[in-house]
């Protein structure tokens, strides 16, 4: 073995020992995910989550968020607050230091402090100190207001002060944090995307009051989440916008020493299952065992009520689960106290004893409530097995569409132009709306690694279509082939022939339509397409206009005025672009297609209740619904995050 001396010594002062919080410092992502909008948004949820888990212990009833007219963010709670008395450890510090400058301290690790908590799967309000500018903390406890503060990433600015006497029985915590610049792409937080989470927590936590306040000038707004029935009020919130089959919630509980579980489900005419599943209020996007064991036994009840009932004969095969949570809208949470989450992302449940106890507690209950309901029991039946015959004609179209693609040795769709690479991971497949574009931006592509598909107008909206009708779609017929990893339960990302998949569309509405067209298709069939990351939205220009000798594009009418404004007295003349078809080649690639120049929309699927909820609305038959959510989100359309 040959010695390269350019290479320096590596002795033991070469070791880097980062201490306190300059790991989270040095490596953002690893404790909050990314540094864009889903990591700034992270830190509001660690301060909330530790208001939550007060509430889940019986101690708080009361969350205050605030968006401060700064930039900052304040969260308080009405709970016991952080202990002040010094560390038993670390006799010179207070309890209340410690858990804001080291990692993996709190109340949560093996002590009583708390029973039920979901702060564990988080990294702490430690991190949100580390990525702050300027953290404060004010303690009501034991009579006293103590007051706290951090500077520059959780440098202590002073130790722990006794402010004034707050009264004997006041209580609680506020945490009031601005995040840095220095290390977030945008510091300007999205009220809805902190109000829908927030929602969603008050569901989950009847009887909790959740105030959302937007202090910013030219953003006032003031809301209040509480609901005395829980669950039941989060199945009617999701099934607000779709027409259900009848107007009851079934809702049941179950508790005993391995912990507690809270189920409520309700049928719609719809065509897709949206089961959601939280433990210790955290959502289990994956599912896990706790879920399974809800799919398990609500296949057995139906199929045992089904037969004992006449609606099945002895002849007659049982109805798959997929028959059977067809149109279902269910919310499975349990509460646990030593919860294990699997996977890198800590969104699916481990705990083997979470099955047991769901799958007895719907077994006994949910048969209970379909003996106690005739009338919408029926229903629930009758519609399975009308999705058990549409099954039947999907398969037969699926298998069709299977034995024509690539991977079953057929040919790719006539009109995919395919690039050359047989790596997904650097593949991309531009979906590109109409055939004058689809020529423009095969012209404009690295043919090496873009393929494009062009498609016809408006894809069906599978939203309101049975998979049969689907399947003989030409449109849909493509996209599977070209995708490569099939539909619904049977998609296998693994056999994805691209890593990106890139809606490309007109900057105008009815652009805007196709791409909410496309994403329903690939969120409701595709799925783990999205949650790996794999699809993006392409930025065409809406303007162009002319600087010096240079020809500048900007993506919308926001970054237009923007960019008057930086501009003052120039006079600048701007040139609408129509579509995608009346741009060339050169164009095209300038400003959306290079990898050194474009710039493309990752869409992430970080809360399942609300992408559900989303697709549902926008491409539902409720169009007050649909009203309302565009008059609701039309000044945010720079964050695209379903």
């Amino acid at each position: 073995m040959t010695t390269d001396t350019s290479v320096s010594t590596y002795e033991s002062s070469d070791i880097t020992v980062l201490t306190g919080l300059e790991p989270v410092r040095a490596r953002p992502g690893m404790y909050i995910g990314s540094t864009g909008p889903s990591g700034l948004h992270h830190l509001v949820w660690e301060v909330v989550d530790n208001a939550v888990d007060e509430a889940m212990a019986g101690f708080c009833d009361r969350i205050i968020v605030t968006l401060l007219p700064d930039g900052g963010c304040e969260v308080s709670d009405n709970g016991r607050g952080i202990p002040v008395d010094p560390h038993p450890m670390y006799p010179d510090q207070s309890a209340a230091e410690i858990v804001l400058t080291t990692l993996h301290a709190g109340g949560k690790f093996g002590g009583s402090g708390y029973k039920v908590s979901g702060g564990l799967h988080g990294v702490g309000v430690s991190v949100v100190n580390a990525l702050s500018r300027r953290l404060v903390v004010e303690i009501c406890r034991d009579g006293h207001l103590y007051s706290l503060e951090f500077n520059d990433g959780g440098n202590l600015a002073g130790p722990l002060t006794k402010v004034v006497s707050a009264g004997a029985t006041a209580t609680g915590t506020l945490v009031r944090f601005w995040p840095d610049p220095g290390v977030f792409e945008d510091v300007t937080f999205r009220a809805q995307t902190i109000l829908e989470r927030l929602q969603v927590m008050a569901f989950l936590n009847p009887g909790l009051s959740i105030t959302f306040r937007d202090t910013r000038p030219g953003h006032e707004e003031r809301v209040v989440y509480h609901y005395t029935n829980g669950l039941v009020d989060f199945i009617q919130h999701l099934n607000a916008s779709k027409e259900s089959l009848f107007p009851t919630v079934a809702h049941f509980g179950h508790v005993d020493e391995t912990g507690e579980v809270d189920v409520a489900l309700q049928w719609n005419s719809g065509f897709y299952e949206n089961i959601h599943s939280f433990a210790n209020g955290i959502s289990t996007t994956e599912g896990g065992m706790h879920e399974e064991g809800f799919r398990k036994a609500l296949t057995s009840v139906a199929n045992r009520y089904a037969r004992s009932h006449g609606f099945l004969k002895d002849k007659d095969d049982n109805l798959a689960g997929e028959d059977i949570r067809e149109g279902l809208t269910a919310i499975v949470s349990v509460r646990l106290t030593d919860p294990q989450f699997e996977g890198q992302t800590k969104a699916k449940l481990g705990n083997v004893a979470m099955r047991s106890l769901v799958e007895k507690a719907t077994n006994e209950r949910f048969n209970e409530w379909l003996e106690e309901n005739p009338r919408p029991a029926g229903q629930i039946i009758q519609k399975a097995m009308v999705a058990s015959r549409a099954r039947a004609a999907a398969r037969q179209a699926r298998d069709l569409t299977r034995r024509k693609s690539a991977l079953e040795g057929a040919g790719l769709p006539g009109k995919l132009v395919d690039c050359s690479s047989r790596s997904p991971a650097e593949s991309e497949l531009f979906i590109v709306e109409g055939n004058s574009a689809g020529g423009s931006a095969k012209d404009a592509r690295d043919p090496r690694t873009q393929a494009i598909l062009p498609i016809r107008g408006k894809i069906l909206n599978v939203e309101r279509s049975r998979a049969d009708r689907m399947l003989k779609n030409a449109e849909i017929q493509a996209l599977i082939t070209a995708i490569g990893g099939g539909i619904g339960e049977a998609f296998d990302i693994s056999k994805v022939r691209y890593h990106k998949v890139i809606i490309l569309a007109d900057a105008d509405v009815d652009g805007s339509h196709i791409r909410v067209l496309l994403l329903t298709f690939l969120f409701r069939q595709m799925r783990s397409l999205v949650e790996a990351g794999y699809v993006y939205v392409a930025q065409p220009p809406l303007y162009s206009t002319i600087v010096g000798k240079e020809k500048v594009y900007l993506h919308d009418d926001g970054a237009k005025e923007q960019f008057i404004s930086e501009r003052g007295k120039a006079k600048l003349e701007f040139q609408r672009l129509k579509g995608l078809g009346e741009m060339d080649f050169s164009e095209l690639r300038d400003t959306t297609m290079d990898p050194s120049k474009r710039s493309l929309l990752r869409i992430e699927l970080e809360q399942a209740t609300i992408a559900d909820e989303v697709c549902s609305v926008l491409m539902g038959d409720s169009v007050d619904a649909r009203r309302h959510f565009i008059q609701t989100n039309a000044r945010d359309v720079r964050f695209l995050d379903i």
